[in-house]
């Protein structure tokens, strides 16, 4: 089929749909054809070899379901300095098992001003000292080389205000005024702040900012520096979706949407998760897949199970192909803390209960804090109420509770709701940190094996299961971002120090923590990838065994059947179960008996039995 062909006989599959709900949205004709000879354009420019690509997945529509698929997040500089560097670091990355790459922020923002790369200046030049666009194609072209996918943020809600836009509406042109929120007086933005949740209560107060230079308020939920864009412009959706067309023909194979459910405004709402927001991923959606069909959208959706889930849209008309599993992830933390699964068995029989299209992202860290988002209605029925349990949670993170070993740093704390959130890594959360700094051997040992249970239970969720850069080697917090003035005031750089490539070295060093570590996590993504039972088919449930410091995850297939059991307790426990057959404990290979089975304190077991 030739080239045009196949742009038009995709576009005649998602015409319809798209003109109907962009103007719904906008009832601009004239802009909804620019669109369509927009993606046309971008369609042409497509190199051959993405082209293929797209035919390629498009023939196999769940290739990112695979059981073989492992992410990790990582920042340029922090990793290899540059993006050359990231392209000469592949093959260790290979090492890790590693097939899918998660660039953080990378594109042009302001030094001082740039939320970690979210404030973005220009969405077509990459930061200076990281590179060029041409760096990044070759990047992707590597990747694909060694059978790895690339994925990039993509901050849809706002700019910074040094973007071209900004810099033009603060002179006071129209066109560029109206791609924001300009108000030459309080009593809008009074009224939006009657129903709009403050982001960043304590650094970031109100969703407006006042600036003298052009005499406006301008929209800001995030940052005084970030901009809300008025996607109820044609032209602000328009020009955006030009952006993501461009970096798609970068090479890039999944584009996470930041701030998702912020996207549209609405006076008198709280401007999260409105109807438009949908329409508007809907729309990327049927877009990505008329010109970019290999490449998949990943949503960034903070927010509780119930608001989550809307976001993939329907099995006949999708949204997102993947959402962060953001509230398991909350609830292994607690679980950590409280010793108490219940609510984190609560948590995952809700995921395990949606149909089987819909794919998480599911993770122990990131580069954002942990907040505390989790089900206090059910908390507040078992006696536990809100504030006091995340000054609980927020306590034993920190290594105030006496017994706790874990470390770190709060973010936002806001001390009129008592709230804030929490900044970390894996290995100090469980802690490694700790048992170094008192070099008790016995503690070490007690945090790895807390470290590996847990990389092993994300790794027995549905899904695509992402590291976090330095988890495979155990890497502790970074406190040294207390003596660079452009981060000290922010505490997520605890978590986001540079990749310390010494502990990588010591990976190969017998019986170091390191190698544990490394060992421990590469050996489990080897189980994961070679036994059938992960596949993403699988009937997958949590498994009663009485006993309120063990989980139990069960996997079944036609003719298999896995149970992952997990003590979150620090002392011996027992699992409270009786199964007839023959087992395989699959990190051992030892028979095992599954008739009331005692497990070691903060340890697991992968256990595989075939069915009668």
């Amino acid at each position: 089929m030739k080239k045009d062909e196949i742009f038009q006989k995709r576009m005649e599959r998602h015409h319809d749909e798209l003109r109907w709900l962009y103007m719904e949205l906008y009832q601009n004709s004239d802009m909804f054809a620019e669109l369509c000879d927009g993606m046309h354009r971008f369609y042409c420019e497509r190199k051959t070899a993405l082209r293929k690509r797209d035919s390629q997945k498009e023939k196999d529509p769940d290739w990112f379901k695979r059981r073989d698929m492992t992410g990790m997040m990582l920042y340029i500089d922090n990793f290899a300095g540059e993006l050359k560097g990231v392209k000469e670091k592949l093959p260790y990355l290979e090492s890790c098992h590693v097939n899918c790459i998660h660039l953080m922020p990378f594109l042009d923002s302001p030094k001082g001003r740039s939320d970690g790369g979210y404030a973005v200046a220009d969405f077509r030049k990459i930061k200076p000292e990281l590179g060029i666009m041409s760096d990044l194609a070759s990047l992707a072209e590597a990747c694909h080389q060694r059978g790895m996918n690339l994925c990039m943020d993509f901050v849809m809600n706002h700019t910074s205000e040094d973007h071209e836009w900004a810099v033009k509406a603060r002179q006071g042109d129209g066109e560029y005024m109206s791609r924001y929120f300009f108000y030459d007086n309080d009593e809008i933005p009074q009224k939006y702040e009657e129903t709009v949740p403050q982001v960043f209560p304590s650094t970031a107060p109100g969703n407006f900012t006042w600036l003298p230079d052009a005499g406006h308020y301008v929209m800001t939920t995030f940052y005084p520096y970030q901009w809300d864009l008025n996607y109820r412009n044609p032209r602000v959706f328009n020009e955006m979706m030009y952006n993501f067309l461009f970096l798609a023909n970068l090479g890039m194979d999944i584009i996470r949407i930041d701030a998702v459910p912020y996207i549209w405004k609405e006076l008198g709402t709280q401007c999260r998760n409105l109807p438009q927001v949908h329409t508007i991923v809907r729309m990327m959606r049927m877009i990505s897949e008329i010109v970019c069909p290999s490449v998949l959208l990943l949503g960034e959706v903070v927010m509780e199970p119930e608001k989550v889930v809307p976001y993939f849209g329907t099995v006949e008309k999708p949204e997102c192909h993947m959402l962060y599993n953001v509230t398991t992830m909350a609830t292994i933390w607690n679980t950590v803390a409280a010793k108490d699964i219940r609510l984190l068995r609560r948590q995952m029989d809700i995921v395990y209960s949606l149909p089987k299209e819909y794919t998480f992202l599911n993770y122990l860290r990131c580069h954002d804090d942990i907040g505390w988002g989790l089900d206090y209605g059910v908390l507040k029925e078992w006696g536990m109420n809100e504030i006091p349990h995340k000054r609980f949670l927020n306590d034993y993170f920190t290594g105030k509770l006496e017994g706790s070993v874990s470390r770190g740093e709060l973010y936002n704390d806001d001390p009129v709701s008592c709230d804030a959130r929490f900044c970390g890594t894996t290995a100090s959360m469980c802690g490694i940190e700790s048992a170094e700094y008192e070099k008790n051997p016995d503690k070490l040992d007690e945090a790895v094996r807390l470290d590996l249970m847990l990389h092993a239970l994300i790794l027995c969720q549905p899904g695509i299961s992402m590291l976090y850069s330095g988890d495979e080697v155990g890497q502790v917090n970074d406190y040294s971002y207390k003596e660079d003035p452009e981060k000290a005031s922010d505490s997520r750089y605890i978590h986001r120090g540079k990749f310390n490539w010494e502990l990588a070295e010591k990976r190969g060093e017998r019986g170091s923590m390191q190698e544990k570590i490394f060992h421990g996590i590469t050996r489990l993504e080897e189980i994961r990838k070679s036994e059938k039972v992960f596949d993403s088919t699988a009937e997958i449930y949590t498994y009663d065994v009485h006993n309120d410091s063990v989980l139990c995850i069960m996997r079944r297939t036609e003719r298999e059947t896995f149970f992952g059991i997990f003590n979150f307790s620090g002392q011996d426990e027992t699992a409270w179960m009786k199964e007839e057959g023959e087992f395989t404990d699959l990190l051992t290979g030892a028979k095992i008996t599954l008739d009331n089975l005692r497990i070691p304190g903060q340890s697991f077991y992968w256990i595989k039995g075939r069915r009668s």
